[in-house]
């Protein structure tokens, strides 16, 4: 083994539950050793294992390390964090923000927006694509402003896989039309085929990663999408916007959740965090000032038998936010 420098690769339940497969390669320009796996083909190159159904195009060089996880490889090196792209396509009427996130590896999509808009989301997110093929969508929950897009864009990307929280799966696949609120915008909720989420799960995209994270509260599937080399999180529903509380009387919600939800982000010492409508809430200092304000409000929701002020309006039918009688700050306008 002298003159080699290790490069470790470990597939992580790949297929499930598999074990530990480590791989050496040497430096560059000295014979490889080829990689041995129980589940894929190789390049007799690659320092790394391939997961899936497919090899990865080109094998990763020392210094580099790379560990595979059921969604991928996460790769650590001086490139970690720069290249990727994230692009933020606005809500439209009742839709939530649609987030692209790129990188070398693929193209992930997060949220799809409502069932009404779904074509023009095709066009949008072909804009961004180009040629290249949408790798998977993530939802942060059931909601149909996030949801109700899901089964077409899916679609109309070769069967991109959509992913949810587990706890959201069945609704979207029977085409819930209640716990999905799709009800209260009088429209159908198309059945969509979904794969499970869990906290933790990762979906590396080469110059970084995804990271899912359990954040009930405004409904019990709800999620948000880290992007810790960027520290952003987008987060749904569970904060409609800066301005907006978001409700907790909808199917599967809980202000308790909603509560534990916000101090965990907060302890996350986010520079970014993308709502579920409007731009980017951004700077370290403003995210800590708006969690803040949250928390407050929902905290004195608690005092009061879990309700909110009296003197405020009963939100519309297709609200999942509650609407503030004297106007929350908000210094995010949307420019488009």
């Amino acid at each position: 083994m002298d003159g080699l420098r290790r490069s470790v690769a470990f597939s992580l339940s790949v297929l499930g539950p598999q074990p530990l497969v480590p791989a050496l390669a040497t430096d560059r320009g000295s014979p490889r050793i080829p990689c041995v796996a129980l589940h894929a083909d190789f390049h007799a190159e690659q320092a790394c294992l391939c997961f899936g159904e497919s090899c990865h195009v080109m094998p990763t060089e020392s210094p580099y390390l790379t560990a595979t996880t059921r969604f991928g490889y996460l790769q650590i090196g001086p490139m970690c964090g720069e290249g990727m792209k994230v692009v933020r396509l606005p809500g439209i009427h009742h839709d939530g923000n649609v987030v692209l996130v790129s990188g070398s590896l693929g193209h992930v999509l997060i949220n799809a927006g409502t069932s009404w808009y779904q074509a023009l989301q095709v066009e949008r997110i072909t804009g961004q694509l180009g040629d290249a093929p949408l790798d998977r969508i993530l939802l942060t929950s059931r909601r149909f402003p996030v949801s109700g897009g899901a089964a077409h864009v899916s679609q109309a990307f070769g069967d991109a896989p959509v992913h949810i929280h587990s706890a959201g799966q069945a609704a979207l696949e029977t085409g819930d039309f209640f716990t999905t609120w799709a009800n209260r915008y009088d429209s159908d909720m198309p059945r969509t085929s979904t794969h499970g989420l869990s906290e933790g799960d990762v979906f590396p995209l080469g110059e970084g990663e995804v990271v899912v994270v359990h954040l009930p509260g405004h409904t019990n599937d709800g999620l948000g999408f880290h992007l810790p080399h960027l520290s952003t999180l987008v987060i749904g529903a569970l904060l409609p916007r800066a301005d907006r509380p978001t409700r907790w009387d909808l199917p599967g919600g809980s202000l308790l959740d909603v509560v534990k939800s916000l101090k965990r982000i907060r302890r996350m010492k986010l520079s970014s965090l993308v709502p579920l409508q409007g731009p980017a809430i951004r700077g370290s200092d403003h995210v800590k000032d708006v969690l803040e304000r949250h928390l407050r409000f929902y905290e004195e929701a608690v005092q009061n038998d879990g309700r909110p002020p009296a003197s405020w309006e009963r939100p519309a039918s297709t609200a999942v936010w509650l609407t503030p009688r004297t106007p929350w700050p908000l210094e995010e306008q949307e420019s488009v």
